[in-house]
């Protein structure tokens, strides 16, 4: 049970982080691109490449903190279903290469963004 309550204290923080990210993307650079979710996709990326890092090579923490920063806060600061959502949203727009433009974009820059938190992590660590 404490890790069910774990993963949900953390899904709310990190659903409120990425709430708060994509008000202030659109607030930036305005609404005909998915700036939000592109930017918390490639940071929470990043973010979850660090982290795991950190856990496999510097830290031992709890089951329970584990869930809460992994599964919680990460897993409800990222979300694809947002991301798809999104690309739907372009595609009925008519704006196929637009969407497959954010499709890729966000596959691949997050991907990358996971290996260089951990290349990041390993370098400094070593």
């Amino acid at each position: 049970m404490k890790l069910y309550l774990a993963v949900a204290l953390g899904g709310a923080i990190g659903s409120a982080g990425r709430y708060f990210i994509a008000g202030q993307m659109m607030r930036w650079l305005g609404v005909n691109f998915p700036w939000g979710t592109l930017t918390v996709n490639i940071v929470g990326s990043f973010a979850m490449g660090v982290l795991i890092e950190l856990l496999a090579l510097k830290y031992s923490i709890s089951p329970e903190l584990r869930a809460f920063f992994v599964v919680g806060v990460l897993g409800g600061f990222t979300t694809f279903s947002a991301f798809a959502l999104d690309v739907s949203v372009l595609v009925e727009r008519h704006a196929g290469l637009l969407a497959a433009t954010y499709a890729a974009a966000s596959v691949f820059l997050s991907v990358g963004a996971l290996f260089l938190g951990l290349f990041i992590v390993r370098q400094l660590l070593n």
